[in-house]
Parts: structure tokens; C-alpha cells; sequence
């Protein structure tokens, strides 16, 4: 069923009421549409989020589409399914995938050390393998709460890996976890060496065109990005204020701008194993085992954490001015997407995740 709906003014942004005309497909049932639709409608209320698109999928099949709240503040564009959001580290999936791509062609191993393919690397990362940047075991700075990486400078590969090689490493690699955008920059950087493409060029190539990703991109501000949302961030007395412009330069860590539409697209690829074999898949989705023999509940690029005893493979993505979630939950064949144009810290994914309850517990 495709309707046209409307979406009522909710707390602070009661300036953007007004048609919508988005697509919402209720294949599962007018009574979880309300459930659905009155969770989003208060989180809303009670959090800073402009605007928000969601998709939620049962058996490869859309169960509700929707957006609420506006993209842009100053024009009073609403949020449709077609809006393009910054979807932060989400990005890691794709840059794993790109590895994986090159691993299935034999031009790499995931076991391979980092110093074969780029170049005057600092000693202390001679032991740094691939599976250590994908999951996140490297034991290298992130680079994220560093000064000098920031859009504007345009760092090389070669003026990355000098300034970041000049900081400590936090631990011996493998030794321990910790969240690190580092590994998944140099990751692109081993894309481009390792395909002879740059990283764009080969994401374009052989990973958003073969699944017909349209709007899927980076997010460079340079770029004309038809639907893009504003992000947005709340000052002291909680208004909105564009987000910050001085932006740090995420590349293959973060990057990606998106769509519910496109990302539901990839999630079918995952499901299909339109790109990935079932074995490659398999180790993508496996928890990292440490050098102690501990394992840490994430993957290539992927949270592994279970949501209330149901297997739960995501992975949240926060930039400046977003925040975007995608969760899937492979036993039950459900998906669930989120995208916001809000600075609140993993907002998207608590949404989502909310959402999944809902449909786990029919």
C-alpha cells in the first residue's frame, strides 16, 4: 500500500508541518505502522533530532518506509526516503567489504602485514596485520581526537601515515580492543595500492554500481549531493545550530553519504551474497580473538552484540551533525535502518534497536 502522509509538528520543530509525500509500505500491519510511528514520533519530542528516515525490512521485503522532520531547518525540507545523510562509521562495512573484495581476488590477505603495501610505515607497526586494522586490535591512535587531520588540509597518504606514525602506539598490536578510525583510514589507503584505483573510484566501481546504490557517495562538501540533509548540533540552551564546518577528514573511516533505500539495497547483497561468498561472510561476522584467547564481540567493520538473546549484526555512525545506524538480525531475516540529522551520540541505533524489539517480540 503507498500512501501519502502527513507528519504532525513535534516538540521544537513545529515549523516543518507539512505533506511529506513519502512512500510508506505497511506490510506489516496497520497496528505495528502506529507502534512504530509513535516510538519515532516521541523520541522526536524528548531528543534533538531535525529530521529522520527510517526502512525496515522482513525476508529481504520492505515493512515500513518513512520519513518525519525536516532535512534542512532554514528551507523547511521535509525528510523523505530519497534524503541523503552522512551515515559516519556505518562506512567501516564498506570499506571491509572493499578488503574483502581484493582477499577473494587473491591480490591480499587479511593476514598480510600492513608495511606491503604502503610505504615508509614506522617500525614500531611492522607487526600490524589487516585483521588487526579491521578489528580495531592495531593498538594505533585514533586519529579522530588528534589536531592536523582536518578536511581542509587534504593529507596524502604519505602526510597521513608520517603525522599519525609520530604518535605512540597505545598497545602492542592484538594485545588488546580499542575503537580506532586509524586502521580503517589506512584500509582505504591499502585499497587504493592494492586495486591500483582510488578508494571512491573503486567503492563507485565495484561496490555502489553493481548494487545500483545511486545516492550513495562521499560526503565531501564540495560535491552536489541531490537530497543531502544539513546536520545540525544544539548549543548550550538546547537550539539548533548548523554543525560544525571545520571537519575532520574521516576518508574510509567515516565518510559515506547515503540513503535508507541504498543501504537497504546493500543489506540485500549481504543477505544474497551478491559480493561476498558465505565463507568471506562468515569471517566478517566472526568475533576477534585477542592474543590472550579473549574474543571482543565485533567483526570486520561489524558490532556483534546480541540484542536481547537474538543475534545482531550492525553498526552505528556518528559525524558531525548525524547520527545513522543499520542493524540486522539474520535468524529473525530482519533489517532495520536508520538515518538522523542529529549530533546526539548513538541516538540512531538506540532508535533502531527500539524498533527491532518491536518486531522480535511479534
Amino acid at each position: 500500500m503507498i500512501l501519502d502522509v502527513f507528519i504532525k509538528p513535534v516538540g521544537n520543530i513545529g515549523l516543518i508541518c507539512g505533506r511529506t509525500l513519502l512512500a510508506l509500505m505497511l506490510f506489516a500491519g496497520p497496528l505495528m505502522a502506529d507502534e512504530v510511528d509513535d516510538l519515532v514520533q516521541n523520541e522526536l519530542r524528548q531528543h534533538p533530532i531535525p529530521g529522520l528516515a527510517l526502512e525496515i525490512l522482513q525476508n529481504g521485503k520492505p515493512a515500513k518506509i518513512a520519513g518525519y522532520g525536516v532535512a534542512n531547518l532554514e528551507w523547511h525540507i521535509p525528510v523523505t526516503p530519497e534524503t541523503a545523510f552522512e551515515i559516519g562509521s556505518v562506512t567501516k562495512q564498506f570499506t571491509a567489504a572493499g578488503i574483502l573484495l581484493l582477499a577473494q581476488e587473491g591480490k591480499l590477505s587479511v593476514d598480510d602485514k600492513l608495511c606491503r603495501f604502503l610505504k615508509d610505515t614506522p617500525a614500531s607497526w611492522t607487526n600490524i596485520t589487516l585483521r588487526h586494522l579491521l578489528t580495531h586490535t592495531s593498538g594505533l591512535r585514533s586519529y579522530t581526537g588528534l589536531d592536523g587531520f582536518e578536511f581542509t588540509r587534504h593529507l596524502t597518504q604519505a602526510q597521513f601515515i608520517r603525522k599519525i606514525g609520530g604518535e605512540p602506539m597505545d598497545f602492542p598490536p592484538g594485545e588488546a580492543w580499542s575503537y580506532c578510525n586509524t586502521g580503517f583510514n589506512l584500509l582505504g589507503f591499502v585499497i587504493e595500492n592494492a586495486s591500483g584505483e582510488g578508494y571512491w573510484k573503486f567503492m563507485q566501481h565495484r561496490v555502489f554500481g553493481p548494487l545500483g546504490m545511486n545516492s550513495t557517495t562521499n560526503r565531501d562538501p564540495r560535491n552536489i549531493i541531490p537530497f543531502r540533509a544539513s546536520g545540525y548540533e544544539t548549543d548550550r540552551a538546547g537550539n539548533y545550530v548548523n554543525r560544525d564546518y571545520d571537519l575532520t577528514d574521516v576518508f574510509s573511516a567515516g565518510a559515506i553519504v547515503s540513503t535508507v533505500g541504498d543501504l537497504a539495497k546493500w543489506n540485500a547483497a549481504l543477505d544474497e551474497q551478491k559480493l561476498l561468498t558465505a565463507a568471506t561472510e562468515q569471517e566478517m561476522w566472526t568475533p576477534v580473538r585477542l592474543n590472550n584467547g579473549a574474543t571482543q564481540a565485533y567483526g570486520f567493520g561489524w558490532d556483534l552484540d546480541p540484542l536481547q538473546g537474538h543475534q545482531n549484526i550492525g553498526h552505528s555512525g556518528s559525524t558531525s551533525g548525524f547520527s545513522a545506524s543499520l542493524q540486522r538480525f539474520p535468524k529473525e531475516g530482519l533489517a532495520v535502518i536508520v538515518l538522523t540529522n542529529s549530533n546526539e551520540s548513538g541516538i540512531a541505533t538506540r532508535l533502531a534497536k527500539r524498533i527491532a524489539v518491536l518486531y522480535l517480540g511479534k
